[in-house]
């Protein structure tokens, strides 16, 4: 917080601040006569008739009102570099599109619309890195018609909690009634370590180039293998990996310095026994040999049981993304 010279509070934001990282210190409630303070930190995204909505790097939104103010300031942006290799946000967006491509996709200017008969909302949603070069209405407009035209629901992806991140969409997104309906945290960190864990049974794992019926039937999302294997297998360089039985399986795509994982699923019966951990472990073995030396992935905000095993395998959140659908 900013504190004058003699030791008060100030606010030195203002609505022209909008658009940039901010930390500010409201009063909460006042008890037994004594105020109590909440401090916010992210990105002003709008500062209108007396009230400021705040969008923190988890995507939450906060509105506070201007009354209430009683410190603020501007902070730096969120750094790009937590632990392990540094990236920036749209060098790593870019790695994960090329490791889940979509069967058919569209430019809109710095946008991409991305289709692939629903299978993934990854894969069925706009990639927005840059300006989609029309007013935003005209350019949501025409994604939902594209979208339309294909049979499903219009999704725009949007990324918070990092410098270059799209709060600032993602609010003019919610205030035309568009939903936040899942969040995912991209995570990265060394690739070595989690190739170094001791994993017994990473000795068993079977590495191919394609998903079996195996992979297929443990991965579970899948009601049209063809169109499942036609996507999976694309990307620069892509690693299936399987226990015997479909107990548990991976898959990995090399892409130059970086190894994306995704797809690692344990049979429920086999859980805590170390498996996820052993498919990762073969597969990371794998990408160093192909020359990578980072690691990334992403997970779902409310999949306790996965962040605790990749924060146990040193991966740390680079930034959060959301899926926004159209309101219907």
């Amino acid at each position: 917080m900013e504190i004058t010279a003699g030791g008060l509070l100030e606010v030195r934001i203002t609505p022209a601040d909008v658009g940039k990282r901010v930390s500010v210190r409201r009063v909460e409630a006042v008890v037994s006569g004594s105020p109590e303070f909440t401090d916010t930190v992210g990105v002003l995204t709008s500062w209108d008739q007396g009230v400021l909505l705040i969008t923190k790097k988890d995507g939450q939104s906060v509105r506070i009102s201007e009354s209430s103010l009683v410190a603020g300031k501007i902070v730096p942006p969120a750094p790009a570099r937590r632990r392990g290799p540094a990236a920036s946000f749209e060098e790593l967006s870019r790695v994960a599109a090329r490791a889940w491509q979509p069967l058919e996709s569209e430019p809109l200017g710095g946008w991409t619309l991305r289709a692939a008969a629903g299978f993934t909302r990854r894969a069925n949603s706009v990639l927005p890195l840059g300006d989609p070069g029309i007013p935003l209405d005209d350019a949501l407009a025409r994604v939902t018609s594209w979208y339309a035209e294909r049979s499903l629901p219009a999704y725009v992806q949007v990324a918070t909690g990092a410098a270059g991140t799209q709060e600032m969409l993602g609010a003019e997104l919610e205030r035309r009634g568009w939903v936040n309906e899942v969040s995912a945290e991209v995570r990265i960190g060394a690739l070595a370590p989690v190739a170094d864990v001791d994993a017994p049974a990473a000795g068993d794992v079977r590495l191919t180039r394609v998903p079996g019926e195996e992979w297929l039937g443990r991965y579970g999302k899948v009601s049209d293998p063809d169109l499942a294997r036609r996507m999976l297998v694309e990307g620069p360089s892509v690693w299936f990996a399987a226990l015997p039985g479909g107990r548990a399986i991976g898959r990995c795509v090399v892409d130059g310095r970086w190894a994306g994982f995704a797809a690692v699923t344990v049979d429920p019966a086999h859980r805590r026994e170390g498996l996820a951990t052993a498919v990762m472990a073969a597969l990371a073995r794998r990408a160093l040999e192909e020359g990578a030396s980072a690691a990334w992935l992403q997970v779902e905000t409310d999949n306790l049981g996965a962040l605790a095993l990749y924060d146990g395998l040193g991966f740390a959140t680079h930034h959060t993304y959301h899926h926004y659908r159209a309101a219907s």
